[in-house]
């Protein structure tokens, strides 16, 4: 059986996510997400964003009353408040508070009774156990080690995880060489790529992949 104690790597990762995204980050992903207008190149992220979220929402029932889900790494919320109002107990979690802030905001009147929102990780045991968990670009700086302690771990209190990786395009593996070469403070972490055909996850399928412009990311599901 595998190690399910956090690694020093995967703490280290989480640190530095969390910086970022509490840093300078913050007014950059809250415009993002937002109607605001933005670059070509943010556009084609916002897109891609958009498409990754509906395939991945897509793999959860439409009806999802009685049920519980966690969002891990719920960013600002779009997600979490989409689970809502299909009916879901959403639990939305992200190491991030000014993200976690922006979310609460954000979500309709309406469904606040159904969101609990925490700031921490996303793999606490405490956070109890789920029907379905997705985590949309929130496991995509981890090693392959760390992916898939973390990937154990939410299996054994899920019965579905949704959840994206960044593959081992050519593009994407250009991109990881040339951060490695020429990192800048306020660059966000590195992305790991995966071939997800080397994962060693139980129960792990392939759904889809999203690529817009700057924005390639593949979904990829477990079910207990």
């Amino acid at each position: 059986m595998r190690d399910l104690t956090p690694s020093p790597s995967y703490e280290g990762t989480r640190a530095r996510v969390a910086s970022y995204f509490d840093g300078t980050a913050t007014r950059v992903w809250e415009r993002l997400t937002s109607d605001a207008p933005v670059s070509r190149i943010r556009q084609t992220v916002r897109e891609g964003r958009d498409t990754m979220r509906a395939l991945m929402l897509d793999q959860l029932p439409a009806d999802l009353h009685g049920a519980r889900v966690l969002d891990a790494g719920c960013g600002t919320g779009a997600a979490s408040a989409e689970l809502a109002a299909r009916g879901a107990t959403v639990t939305a979690i992200d190491i991030s508070p000014k993200l976690v802030e922006i979310a609460a905001r954000r979500l309709p009147a309406g469904l606040a009774g159904q969101v609990e929102f925490r700031t921490g990780d996303m793999l606490a045991a405490e956070l109890g156990c789920f029907d379905h968990v997705i985590a949309m670009d929130s496991l995509i700086y981890y090693t392959q080690p760390d992916l898939e302690a973390a990937l154990d771990g939410l299996s054994a209190r899920a019965g579905q995880i949704t959840f994206t990786v960044a593959p081992r395009t050519a593009l994407l593996m250009g991109m990881w060489h040339a951060g490695r070469i020429f990192p800048r403070a306020d660059r966000s972490p590195t992305m790991i790529p995966h071939d997800f055909r080397s994962l060693n996850v139980q129960g792990l399928s392939r759904v889809g992949r999203v690529s817009r412009g700057f924005y390639i990311s593949e979904c990829l599901k477990v079910t207990a």
